[in-house]
C-alpha cells in the first residue's frame, strides 16, 4: 500500500512531533527538578539523623557519668551518715556523768581526743615515746612539755565538760 503524504499533511506531523518532544523535555526537566529537590531532602533527613545520633550518644556518655556521680555521691552520703550516728553516740556516751575524755597536747599542741589514756599513750608511742614511758607531773606551764594529755570529764550539773591536766601516773618504787 502506498501512502501519500502532502506537504500540509508533512508540517502537521513536524508540528506535533515537536510539541511532543518539547512536552517531553519539559516533563523531563521537571521531572530531574523533582528529583533534585528530593534528593536534597533525603540529604537534609541524613544528616539531621546523624546529628541527632550523635546528640543521643553524648547525651547517653553525659546521663551515664552523671549516673556514676551520683552513684558515689550517694555511698560517700551513707558513709557519712553512718559516721555521724557513730560521732553522735561518742557524744552521748561521753556526756554521761563522770564520763572522761582525753585530750593529747604535743607542745600545746592538740594532737587528738581519744575515750580512753591507753589510747592516748599507744598514739604517743606511734611518735616515738615508748608504750611503757612515764610521764611525770605536769609542767606549770603545759605548752613547755612535749607530751600532756590532759582529761575532760562531763559535769552534768554544769553542762559541760570540766578539764585538767593529769600527766600519766609516776611509778614510785614500784608503786603507780
Amino acid at each position: 500500500m502506498i501512502r501519500i503524504v502532502t506537504r500540509k499533511r508533512l508540517a502537521l506531523l513536524e508540528a506535533d512531533t515537536h510539541t511532543a518532544s518539547e512536552r517531553a523535555r519539559q516533563a523531563n526537566e521537571a521531572a530531574s527538578e523533582e528529583t533534585a529537590r528530593h534528593e536534597r531532602e533525603l540529604a537534609d533527613a541524613t544528616d539531621r539523623a546523624e546529628r541527632a545520633e550523635a546528640t543521643t550518644e553524648e547525651v547517653g556518655e553525659l546521663l551515664s557519668h552523671a549516673v556514676k556521680e551520683a552513684s558515689t555521691a550517694e555511698q560517700r552520703s551513707l558513709l557519712d551518715q553512718i559516721e555521724v550516728r557513730r560521732l553522735r553516740e561518742e557524744l552521748a556516751e561521753a556526756r554521761e556523768p563522770g564520763r572522761s575524755l582525753f585530750l593529747l597536747l604535743h607542745f600545746g599542741t592538740p594532737r587528738m581526743i581519744y575515750r580512753s589514756r591507753e589510747d592516748a599513750m599507744a598514739d604517743t608511742a606511734t611518735h616515738g615515746i615508748p608504750a611503757d614511758h612515764t610521764w611525770g607531773p605536769a609542767s606549770p606551764f603545759w605548752f613547755d612539755a612535749e607530751w600532756v594529755l590532759a582529761t575532760f570529764t562531763h559535769d552534768a550539773a554544769k553542762g559541760g565538760f570540766r578539764g585538767s591536766l593529769t600527766p600519766a601516773a609516776v611509778s614510785l618504787g614500784g608503786a603507780a
